[in-house]
Formats: structure tokens, sequence, C-alpha cells
């Protein structure tokens, strides 16, 4: 049976954003289920993509983009049943570490700067990116005018999210992953997604020059492709790093 593929979008973004690997994944035969990330907080996201992956029969293959990462790492793996685990521009998090504390892994990340938070009934605020600044940060290698659709439908992360710090059994220590970034992401800078990378052992890490924060929307080819290699490399050796 093939992987089921569940993608798991971040913040600021919203599931359309897979829409471009989508139709590679169905003609290779596998299900896809692109979950809706609530984003409010990685142990409660977490739980809930936990079970949804429960009520699936036969293996799964997880991949998160940015925040999506931060859940998926989060989830309760059932040995055999979640094969994978793929970081789309995602946060690959030690026990205990949060998505800001990824974040500075190393310099350049002007996300802060660029957020507007708005105060939540619940506490705390949601976060947003200012609109003006949508483009540059988020998805300056996409047209202004995409960037500036997906700016008016992203959705909000609560800023406890952002600093809430990650379980102590990360998806990756017990299963096999794979990374793909762009060298200009501007929100998890590209010198954090190696460090990442190298210390979750991935079996493949792919580096897209000149690519954004939104690298699976830019280049859904080169996405598409890492995610049918991880739904199809279970338990094969790693391929070392390439940067197309």
């Amino acid at each position: 049976m093939k992987p089921t593929v569940i993608l798991v979008h971040g913040a600021y973004a919203e599931s359309s954003s897979w829409t471009g690997v989508l139709e590679p994944l169905v003609t290779a035969g596998h299900r896809v289920i692109a979950f809706a990330t609530p984003l409010r907080g990685v142990a409660t996201d977490a739980a809930l993509l936990s079970e949804l992956v429960a009520t699936i029969e036969g293996p799964v293959l997880l991949a998160g983009h940015s925040y999506g990462g931060a859940v998926i790492t989060n989830i309760t793996a059932d040995p055999g049943h979640v094969i994978g685990a793929v970081y789309i521009a995602g946060f690959a998090l030690e026990p205990g570490e949060s998505c800001a504390d990824a974040s500075a892994l190393a310099p350049g990340s002007t996300l802060a700067e660029t957020l507007v938070p708005v105060p939540s009934a619940a506490g705390g605020a949601d976060t947003y990116i200012a609109a003006e600044k949508y483009h540059h940060q988020f998805a300056a290698d996409l047209s202004v005018e995409q960037a500036r659709l997906m700016a008016i439908t992203q959705r909000p992360v609560t800023d406890r999210a952002l600093a809430e710090p990650s379980g102590d059994q990360p998806l990756w220590q017990s299963v096999p992953s794979w990374f793909l970034f762009g060298e200009l992401d501007h929100n998890i800078p590209a010198g954090a997604h190696r460090i990442m990378a190298a210390r979750a052992k991935a079996r493949n890490t792919v580096e897209i020059a000149g690519a954004s924060h939104v690298v699976g929307i830019s280049h859904p080819a080169e996405t598409a492709q890492i995610i049918l290699e991880a739904a199809g490399s279970s338990g094969t050796e790693s391929e070392g790093q390439r940067t197309p």
C-alpha cells in the first residue's frame, strides 16, 4: 500500500499553498490530505494532527511547511505507521526548542519586524505579516500580484505558538527525514535550516538557490519530487546534499 501523504501548512498561509504539488502526488497513486492547521499552539495542533493520522489505514508520510514542521515534529509517532517526515522550509525542533529559538540558530531572520499583533479574546495575540511587507518577507520569488492575494488570505498564528517549547520526543528522532528550503528564506534563515537538517541526520537536503520561504509554491516540482522520494525511499541510505 502506498503511503497516504498528509501536507501540513504553516503560519501566514493556508492549505491552498500546496496546490502546485498535489497533481504529481495523486498521479503517483498516493492519497493526499491537506491538513487545515489551526495555528493555535504546537501541542494542541499536533494532537489534532495525531488524531487524523490515527484514522488512516496503512503507512503515512508527513510533510510540513514552516510552523507545520513544528506540528509534525510533535505528533505521536506510531512506528510502522508514520514512515517519514519531510520539512519544506519547516521547523524540525529539538526538545524544549521553540520556533522562535530555531529561527535564531543562524542570523538573518527579519520576520519579527514585519509582524502585526491583534489581541485575542483567549489571551495573547494573533500575529499577521503586514500586507505591505508580505511580498518581500514571505514570498519574494513570487509575483507581486500573487503575494498581494496571499497576504489577504493569510491565516494568523498566535504569538504563544511561536514561543511554545517543543515536546520531548521529536518525530525526526524515530523516522527518517528529508529537507527542502530556499537560499533566501527571510523567515527561517538557510543557515538555521542547514543546522536542523544536520542534527536530524536528513536522508536528503535540498537547498534551492534564490528561493524564498514559500519554496513549495515557487518550486512545486522540486517539492513534489522530494516528497515522492520520501514516500518511496523508506529504509534507503542518505543521498547527501544537493543544490539545484
